[in-house]
């Protein structure tokens, strides 16, 4: 098996290191436009090997696709990372040139290629590499909903001073502020978090949820890594692996949860052939209000792409 990953920035290389250390590839392929970074992050990760003994194949190259042919699965980090003050939208025009130039590289030399999109804003930016790929909707995707779930069950597993092994949570929708965690379908070793938290408390950790980016932002005056870098490469191991994992990623609905042409968080079946099935949750109405409410920002966003002409 051989993986992609295009942009040796943090996410990027985060992504590699864990693809490398858990043995998920073959061979993994570091993509970056700075000359000898990905050279440089590949080969320390090679290096790495015999000290926590993996056998994956770490390569960089310097905007070379000729060397990502071949490629089963293909995470795209590349794009500016959010300073503060800034939030994703600003991103958009910049990032959407980037999203769609790496993804007809990727497309040419791998057609076979699953895509998944970790640049932001994310629902747009995989909006964009569909677009592009002309892949089926099954094939590209966006990763979001496992870091934000990850968040909130972080978050919860602190409060309750209880291992975050156990904690079980579904959150859908858009990524960021309008994103949807859903407590109803939040449990604690099977007990329902609603018997364990007060309402407050439960209502406070959602709100730190939908703004965790930011709050990581403020601290370090840049985006996070660890968490993404982490979570593209449990989707990637989910595929590569065949293992059926439930996981809510970003993709193009067609008519679930009675949405069209947007692209949100869902929770969907993830396997060999990508996207295997995308599960319709029976959302009560303040839950569906909400999704509408994220499905309505998302499409906002990618009108202004639209305009672009990207």
């Amino acid at each position: 098996m051989k993986v992609t990953v295009v942009g040796a920035g943090n996410v990027g290389a985060t992504c590699a290191d864990v693809l490398a250390y858990r043995e998920i590839a073959n061979e993994v392929i570091l993509v970056d436009i700075k000359e000898g970074v990905a050279e440089g992050k590949a080969l320390d990760i090679w290096q790495k090997a015999p000290i926590n003994l993996y056998d994956t194949r770490t390569v960089g190259v310097t905007n070379d696709y000729s060397r990502t042919a071949g490629s089963d699965v293909v995470v795209i980090t590349s794009g500016l990372p959010r300073k503060p003050g800034m939030s994703r939208d600003d991103l958009i025009e910049t990032n959407a040139g980037i999203v769609k130039s790496v993804t007809e590289q990727i497309v040419a030399h791998s057609p076979e290629a699953i895509i998944i999109v970790v640049s932001n804003p994310l629902d747009v930016m995989t909006y964009q590499a569909h677009i592009s790929s002309k892949l089926p909707r099954t094939k590209v995707m966006g990763m979001a909903g496992i870091l934000d779930t990850a968040r909130y069950r972080a978050f919860l597993a602190e409060a309750l001073d209880v291992s975050p092994k156990d904690i079980q949570a579904v959150l859908m929708g858009g990524h960021g502020d309008t994103m949807v965690p859903l407590p109803r379908y939040t449990t604690v070793g099977g007990i329902p978090v609603t018997e364990l938290i007060d309402a407050d408390k439960l209502d406070a950790i959602i709100e730190r949820t939908k703004v965790g980016g930011g709050e990581l932002v403020k601290l370090m005056g840049t985006s996070a890594w660890y968490a993404p870098g982490s979570a593209a490469a449990q989707m990637v191991e989910a595929i590569v692996r065949d293992q059926k994992r439930v996981f809510p990623v970003c993709i193009k609905l067609e008519g679930e949860y009675g949405i069209k042409d947007c692209y949100l968080g869902v929770p969907v079946i993830l396997g060999k052939n990508g996207v295997e099935k995308v599960i319709e949750l029976d959302l009560n109405e303040e839950e569906m209000a909400l999704l509408r409410t994220s499905r309505d920002h998302v499409i906002e966003v990618m009108n202004v792409l639209e305009k672009l002409g990207k």
